[in-house]
This record gives structure tokens, sequence and C-alpha cells, in this order.
């Protein structure tokens, strides 16, 4: 699943960061319930997974994916490596399965930078995990409080956002 995401966001215009993964792979599971089972935690720049981030080292080692350096100051790129082709033709019915919901990530969070991917993961983060009253105004003032350096627009605009992935995901 993680190679199809990589995969799909890199079509989408996505450079592929360790942040670019961690936060499109919180939407696939926490927005679309797709179960792969990773931990995230509120964590510095939005929801993160050390088991992601350990998952990604151990493809890394299994000749699955490889580091691709960027220009500063960006960190590098996640790129396929030889045994990737291999892994995704092992399981062709599970990728079937998901693609829609890959896709539709995808789509969503591709060509967004990490400040906004920051936002926009947090802001799902709130409406799903942190208990409010639920309105746009509450969830923003959320954020602005776990985030201060989020501006209260700035996280309204965010989670007007993601009420609209949501509701766009019904039909996935």
């Amino acid at each position: 699943m993680i190679l199809s995401l990589i995969e799909n966001l890199r079509a989408k215009g996505s450079w592929c960061g360790e942040t670019h993964i961690q936060k499109a792979t919180y939407f696939v599971q926490e927005l679309l319930r797709v179960p792969l089972e990773f931990e995230f935690v509120l964590y510095k720049h939005g929801p993160y997974s050390f088991d992601l981030s350990d998952e990604l080292t151990a493809m890394r080692a299994d000749a699955l994916l490889k580091l691709q350096p960027q220009q500063p100051p960006y960190g590098p790129s996640f790129i396929h490596s030889i045994g990737s082709k291999l892994i995704k033709k092992r399981y062709p019915k599970t990728l079937k399965k998901y693609n829609p919901m890959v896709k539709f990530v995808a789509n969503k969070l591709g060509d967004k930078g990490v400040t906004e991917l920051e936002r926009l993961a947090t802001a799902l983060y709130v409406t799903r995990k942190i208990e409010t009253d639920n309105s746009i105004e509450a969830r923003a003032q959320c954020i602005h409080k776990l985030k201060p350096h989020v501006s209260l627009d700035e996280a309204r605009d965010a989670v007007s956002v993601v009420d609209n992935f949501i509701e766009e995901s019904r039909d996935v």
C-alpha cells in the first residue's frame, strides 16, 4: 500500500518526503479506514507514526525504497527501488481493492506543501480524535491551541477543507 501511495503521490506532483508519506498515510488510514494499523500521535508537525517511520526504514533495507537527495533546504525523496515491482505483483487483489482510496488521497494531497499538510492532517486529527462540539470554530480553536503557529484563519480553512474531504470520501 505504501508503495502504491508513493507512486500515486508522485504522479500528482509530490516529491514524497517523509512528511508527505506520513500525512498521506494518515489520511488513507483515518479518513478512508484502510486497515494499515499504524499508530499515529499528534507530534511536532501533526499526526506522526513512529511505526510508519520504522516501516519506511525497513523498506529501504529490503531494497523496496531508496532515498533521492533534493536541493537544499529540502530533505530527500522516497522513490521506488528494484524490489518494489516484485512486491506490487505479489498483492494485486489488495492493491486493486484499495486503489480508489489511495488515488483519492493522492489527488487531494499530492500537490500540497508540508505546512499545508500539517494543517490538514491536524484538522483531521482534531475532527476524529478530540472531543469538541464539532463546529468549525471549536475545531479551529483547538488546532490553534495545539499548534500556536497555525493562525485561526488557517485552522478554519483547514477544517473546512477536511470537512469537504470527508464529504467527498463517502463516494470512494
